[in-house]
């Protein structure tokens, strides 16, 4: 019996033991698991097998910059280190091509455009400039877009951390292109070789131990250019530019400000011809000046017809464009709004009418449909018809005729506060409010006045 009870009362503290250990552990296990699980999803990375997968066909710029540092230096804006470059370009500056897919102000026109719901088809439409890798790879447009919206705004004296990125314009998406499409009305017209050839503008491209190179027309033609800037000239599929001024010019002459030297910094002494990589805007005030042919011929003109009859001020703006085939400003070929103001006045100068119209694109329009003609193309005149009634026993002296534009449609109310709802923190919606108000402000261009 003792044995027994003996026995019986040490199985019965073991039990407790085993229970107690086992309710410990089970306690510790219910407690951490909540952390266990934040832990491994902050640790767990995205899956970025789909930007290896753009980056076999698209190889990133990084790769050229062992070779082609100070093109790659250009493109990126490391060598110009401007106050425009460093706020990603404004009027009076270049737009690098380096930062098609980074600019704040992108990210902000895409987000805007997204709250107008535009299918699939239409964002990849929209992305296939900023990023041509997408006509190669249109089932990851989802995922290219997410990449720019995440994009967060950068802090002074931080540098964020690298994560794996699909480039917009980088060096191997210009460089795959060989040739453009035979239909001037279908946008983006460049085609892409997919292969490891790398194209440009040599016919002695020499053999090397990184990429096959090959010479491609396209590159000595206005139409490379033109596959996506396609508002500036009236068949993108033309190596040439119409008019007589300018004629045997092409866009590279002007944005890829010409020099000599080594496209590749292991050349050596050699020296050829080669354009800079850093696509300057040619209203840069020392380009303008240096070519007359361009001040003459490139900016738009105003003139005004005018009749007046009972009480009212009536005729036509006329807006002339030289021969030169450019649309101003900038070489996006969407977004861009024009505003004809037009404002009656009396001999004090005070106002006793006014009238403006718009051309362009509102938000909720862009990529729907067929793209809309420019303003005024190069070499064509566009009659823009005015009526102003003014108040009886005032006498008008004089009519004013205002051409303005502005770079980005001004978005309502409405669809502002949607986007902005999208923002979650107060920084980004101060910087996404700036950006829309720098951008979608009327700039004037040029005026006429015209005395009755």
């Amino acid at each position: 019996m003792p044995s027994f009870r003996k026995s019986e009362s040490r199985r019965t503290r073991d039990g407790v033991l085993v229970k107690g250990v086992l309710a410990i552990l089970l306690g510790v296990l219910l407690f951490s698991l909540p952390s266990v699980r934040a832990q491994d999803n902050a640790k767990a990375p995205d899956s970025h097998t789909w930007i290896e997968e753009i980056e076999e066909v698209f190889l990133p710029s990084e790769h050229c910059k062992q070779c082609h540092d100070r093109h790659y230096e250009e493109w990126k804006g490391m060598r110009e280190q401007t106050p425009d470059l460093k706020t990603f370009g404004r009027v009076d500056g270049a737009l690098l091509h380096g930062t098609a897919l980074t600019s704040p102000v992108f990210k902000t026109v895409l987000g805007l455009w997204l709250q107008t719901n535009p299918t699939v088809e239409e964002q990849t439409r929209c992305l296939a400039c900023h990023v041509p890798a997408v006509t190669v790879f249109p089932q990851y447009t989802k995922n290219i877009i997410a990449q720019v919206l995440s994009e967060q705004p950068k802090k002074r004296g931080r540098r964020a951390a690298k994560k794996p990125r699909v480039e917009g314009i980088s060096c191997s998406s210009c460089h795959l292109i060989d040739s453009v499409k035979e239909n001037p009305t279908d946008f983006p017209a460049f085609k892409i070789n997919v292969g490891k050839t790398l194209f440009g503008p040599y016919t002695d491209a020499e053999d090397n131990l990184v990429h096959p190179s090959k010479y491609a027309d396209v590159y000595k033609g206005a139409q490379f250019c033109a596959s996506c800037h396609f508002s500036k000239v009236k068949d993108v599929t033309k190596a040439e530019l119409p008019g007589q001024i300018l004629k045997g010019t092409i866009c590279q002459d002007c944005h890829m400000e010409q020099s000599t030297g080594s496209s590749t910094s292991k050349r050596g002494s050699l020296t050829r011809p080669i354009g800079r990589h850093w696509f300057q805007g040619i209203v840069i005030p020392g380009i303008m000046l240096s070519n007359r042919n361009l001040q003459a011929e490139w900016f738009p003109r105003v003139d005004i017809e005018i009749q007046k009859n009972s009480g009212r001020v009536e005729g036509k703006v006329l807006v002339r464009n030289g021969s030169l085939p450019h649309m101003f400003p900038g070489g996006d070929p969407v977004l861009k709004q024009f505003f004809v103001t037009v404002t009656v006045k009396n001999a004090e100068g005070h106002v006793l009418g006014t009238t403006q119209e718009r051309f362009g694109l509102s938000f909720d329009k862009l990529l729907r449909g067929p793209i809309p003609n420019p303003l005024v193309s190069g070499g064509t005149t566009r009659r823009v018809p005015f009526s102003i009634l003014v108040k009886q026993g005032e006498t008008p002296s004089y009519v004013e005729a205002v051409l303005s534009y502005a770079l980005i449609p001004e978005p309502g109310q409405d669809l502002l506060d949607q986007y902005l709802a999208t923002l979650e923190t107060e920084r980004e919606k101060e910087q996404a409010k700036q950006i829309i108000s720098d951008y979608s402000s009327q700039r004037l261009l040029t005026f006429r006045t015209k005395y009755l």
